[in-house]
């Protein structure tokens, strides 16, 4: 059986066939640019778009595909702060589905998908107790894991922090956007991960998104965290990983 995964975020939609054996991409990912606004029928082109790209190599049996706000009962959109409001209390598998010409479809949150892969094949394996995956990107996602079981749709990146959501001040995109140092963004990844400890006390925090691949620029900036604090092994195919493991277990 041919999976795919899929991973619709704020700026891109990636994904590619995914070796479930290996927790690795078989081929390599293809990238669409997130359309502005994000609207469902945009995005579900995006998704479209991306899974054709591969059609004259493999067609997928099932399609696993994340999306960046909370999603409910597998299906159902209630938050969608990176993407067009329009996005809330929409069917997403029944939309993604018949897009997809009728493929079985199965819609996670993001950052749970991310987090499931790591705890699998990546940063998280064989690791029990609280670990906490935070991916750092349009927004700051996560996924809570306590002895290995996922607490879905946690969407820490909403704390309130300094009076406003925390990715808002910690995000990548705030980052690039205010032109900041890696010592100054450093400092505010700091202080939003002294928050979250302070509320969840994790052992382990694990740093996802685009960012991971230079963790080396700001993890060592960070300071007084007690928790372990690692890179992501899968860094930002973890989404489409995690993605395809859900659609094969559906």
């Amino acid at each position: 059986m041919q999976i795919f995964g899929v991973d619709i975020g704020g700026s891109g939609i990636k994904g590619a066939p995914v070796d479930l054996e290996r927790g690795d991409l078989a081929q390599e990912r293809h990238k669409v640019l997130t359309p502005h606004p994000a609207t469902p029928e945009g995005v579900a082109d995006g998704v479209k778009q991306v899974v054709e790209h591969f059609a004259d190599d493999v067609r997928p049996d099932r399609v696993g595909i994340t999306f960046p706000g909370v999603v409910t009962g597998g299906s159902t959109i209630r938050t969608a702060a990176n993407v067009d409001k329009s996005w809330i209390d929409v069917d997403a598998r029944a939309l993604l589905s018949e897009k997809l010409g009728g493929l079985p479809v199965t819609v996670l949150n993001d950052a749970d998908a991310a987090g499931v892969a790591e705890m699998n094949f990546g940063a998280g394996r064989d690791r029990l107790g609280t670990v906490l995956l935070l991916t750092f990107g349009t927004g700051i996602g996560s996924a809570l894991f306590t002895d290995g079981a996922l607490v879905p749709n946690t969407e820490l990146g909403h704390l309130e922090l300094d009076g406003r959501d925390a990715e808002k001040h910690a995000s990548t995109k705030a980052r690039e956007d205010h032109d900041l140092s890696w010592e100054k963004w450093a400092h505010r990844v700091q202080k939003y991960l002294a928050h979250v400890e302070m509320l969840f006390s994790p052992d382990l925090f694990i740093i996802g998104g685009g960012i991971s691949r230079k963790a080396h620029k700001f993890l060592p900036l960070i300071e007084g965290i007690k928790a372990e604090i690692v890179p992501a092994e899968l860094q930002n195919n973890a989404g489409i990983v995690g993605a395809a493991m859900a659609a094969s277990r559906a």
